[in-house]
């Protein structure tokens, strides 16, 4: 049993596959049947990396060490007559240890018991008549590599979730202050409250001129929602034509700036709603770019068309004098 664990050559060059840790702190479960002398020894014959080996005779010795101490790894002896390495797997996993890289030790092949043992939750099970000391350092060290690697992609989903969330919040924080910043403006025309909280209380239909028919308010925000999806997929570069048809529609419709900004946070907060885990900053940065071209091109058919005398400008109401200071002083 421990000739066979011995080192077969002392120092291997180092590939540039992996390298072992430079030490490891590992704990050995074991029965009255095999002591850990032998081990140790076999370890501190392999300079390929120092392992600091500790014993604990028996199941519960072994769970107290864990409870009290750190280690790198356990291994753990399966002697069929007194310490049952399946079992002692169960009492580690369901205890506070569920991340503690295990390798079995035993005299069974591994044919045999790999199975059982990484059913049990264990790392790897090695025979202790064919395998070296080197194959098993190596063993440890990849346990314990998967083991932080599995912790690092915890810390690294947790990190991501708590990222996605305080996006999320961020993003509906900036549409209610983008919404405030409407009522404000309108009720510094002395706008009746009632109505605007209306016009921009989610959920509700948009307010277009009394002129228009209901299906021209369905129309827009259907149309206005296929326009931010396709400009958060690319960007504004073939989206120039559909940017002047959009600013016609609305010039037909007698849109006024401050209702073409609140279909804008509308059918916006229905997509931030809608992204689910997905990130809400890259969607948020290309609305604010979608609203700006929005305004310059509907600024352009306004002037274009009161230019040529061939339309009129909005009507002259509390939400069009809202989004003209001058009037607000008349």
């Amino acid at each position: 049993m421990g000739a066979s664990l011995e080192n077969g050559g002392k120092r291997l060059p180092a590939t540039p596959w992996g390298y072992l840790p430079p030490r490891m702190r590992v704990l050995f479960i074991t029965g009255p049947q095999r002591t850990g002398g032998w081990l140790a020894e076999a370890f501190a014959a392999d300079s390929a990396s120092d392992v600091q080996l500790e014993e604990a005779l028996g199941m519960a010795a072994g769970l107290s060490r864990l409870r009290e101490e750190p280690y790198d790894a356990v291994l753990v002896s399966h002697e069929a007559a007194s310490l049952d390495a399946l079992e002692v797997l169960d009492a580690i996993r369901a205890g506070s240890s569920e991340d503690q890289p295990i390798v079995v030790l035993g005299d069974a092949s591994e044919q045999e018991m790999t199975a059982y043992c990484l059913d049990a939750g264990g790392d790897a099970y090695v025979c202790v008549h064919t395998a070296t000391t080197r194959a098993l350092i190596w063993i440890v060290a990849r346990a314990i590599e998967r083991h932080a690697l599995i912790a690092e992609n915890r810390r690294l989903q947790q990190s991501q979730r708590t990222r996605l969330r305080l996006e999320h919040a961020e993003a509906h924080r900036l549409l209610q202050q983008q919404r405030q910043m409407l009522a404000d403006l309108a009720a510094s025309c002395d706008a009746p409250t009632g109505d605007i909280g209306d016009m921009w209380e989610p959920g509700t239909p948009h307010r277009m001129p009394e002129s228009a028919p209901d299906s021209l308010s369905e129309h827009l925000a259907e149309h206005y929602r296929e326009l931010l999806r396709a400009y958060v997929i690319m960007g504004s570069g073939n989206l120039a034509t559909e940017m002047e048809r959009l600013a016609e529609t609305l010039t037909r419709a007698a849109v006024t700036p401050q209702q073409a900004m609140l279909l804008h946070l509308q059918v916006l907060e229905d997509m931030i709603s809608g992204l689910g885990s997905r990130s809400a900053r890259h969607v948020m940065n290309r609305a604010d770019m979608l609203v700006l071209e929005v305004m310059i091109h509907l600024a352009e058919e306004y002037r274009t068309r009161y230019l040529k005398g061939a339309g009129t400008l909005p009507p002259v109401t509390r939400h069009a004098a809202a989004s003209d200071p001058a009037r607000c002083r008349q």
